[in-house]
């Protein structure tokens, strides 16, 4: 076989595939307000963009949680290089970031930060730490955070994992593709109507 023509799994990348409200997702994409680690807004539209394949697994997990009587609430999803560089100068810890040199996953397209709310209200479910709380509680099984929250966070982590998501053990909102280094990382540029 021709190498040329041989599928790669990067091709389809800068095709990302929107997260929507119609979807039956929540959006609160918080790096296009100030509502954030800088302090301002990161992106000049409020996006959420995924890999194709992400996006099939983040279906599965909506229908998880529908479950559960539950919706799912984006806070982001991909996030260009020059965002991942604004976070990275914002952060003390860099436990918490990515360094923008190595690409990261959410470049990729390939990670999406959110929690669970009930679906009648929409009012999300504790999970002992707000969402990009640079802090030790924010760890998956911190013996700080109070059981109840635990237990969301684990609903959480159950239906992540069982739609095909990995977790990252010091926050408990961020869930990644296993594959996801399969695939670049994108600046801003390189993907069209993003969300900067």
């Amino acid at each position: 076989m021709d190498i040329a023509a041989m599928p790669r799994p990067w091709q389809d990348a800068a095709m990302l595939t929107p997260i929507t409200a119609e979807e039956g997702f929540l959006l609160d994409l918080r790096y296009a307000t100030a509502d954030n680690l800088t302090g301002a807004p990161i992106y000049r539209r409020p996006v959420a963009l995924l890999l194709p394949l992400a996006h099939q697994r983040l279906l599965r997990a909506r229908d998880q949680a529908a479950r559960f009587g539950l919706r799912i609430k984006v806070f982001d999803a991909f996030r260009p290089i020059e965002a991942q560089w604004a976070l990275w100068h914002a952060v003390t810890d860099k436990r918490f970031v990515s360094d923008p040199r190595a690409g990261g996953v959410h470049p990729r397209g390939a990670a999406v930060d959110l929690t669970l709310c009930e679906a009648g209200t929409g009012a999300e479910l504790p999970m002992g730490t707000g969402f990009d709380a640079v802090a030790a509680e924010s760890a998956h099984g911190h013996p700080g955070v109070p059981v109840a929250d635990q237990r969301n966070r684990a609903l959480l982590l159950g239906i992540m994992v069982a739609a095909g998501w990995a977790p990252y053990s010091l926050e408990w909102w961020h869930y990644e593709l296993p594959e996801a280094r399969d695939f670049p990382p994108l600046s801003a540029g390189a993907v069209r109507d993003g969300p900067m």
